[in-house]
């Protein structure tokens, strides 16, 4: 099998308590081992950054919704991915965008997967299972 990275933390960029509540519980009945971080907006995703820069664990992914005030995602992941440290770190965009020129910047911006948030919770238990399965299991990390 792969490298364990269950040890790492996962970064979840989510405004909405409601879709972030979900993905919490989606993990935890998983049972996810990893550490979960949470930033509500993009500029408190992007302090992470500076966290990270300051030689905190960078995360073995980020989970980014589009959609929030202050900073958008798209803007989080640009900053994200022209960072010379952090540009590897996997980016998966967790959304209910699903508008065609969102979905092309976000790859043109280096997003690594595009995912749009399924509204019934067992179908997100689905989303969370394939997340855990690909970058726990089968991604190798840098």
């Amino acid at each position: 099998m792969g490298t364990d990275n269950s040890n790492l933390p996962i970064l979840v960029v989510e405004d909405n308590p409601i879709d972030l509540e979900l993905t919490l519980r989606a993990f935890n009945r998983k049972k996810l081992t990893n550490p979960i971080q949470v930033a509500r907006d993009g500029e408190e995703a992007l302090r992470f950054v500076e966290k990270w820069e300051q030689g905190e664990q960078t995360p073995v992914v980020i989970l980014l919704d589009l959609s929030m005030p202050k900073v958008n995602g798209l803007e989080v992941l640009e900053k994200i991915k022209s960072h010379p440290e952090f540009k590897t770190i996997p980016v998966v965009i967790l959304t209910t965008s699903s508008e065609s020129n969102d979905l092309q910047r976000a790859y043109q911006l280096g997003a690594n997967s595009y995912i749009v948030k399924p509204v019934d919770f067992e179908k997100f238990l689905e989303v969370a299972e394939v997340i855990e399965l690909y970058w726990r299991v089968i991604n190798k990390p840098a």
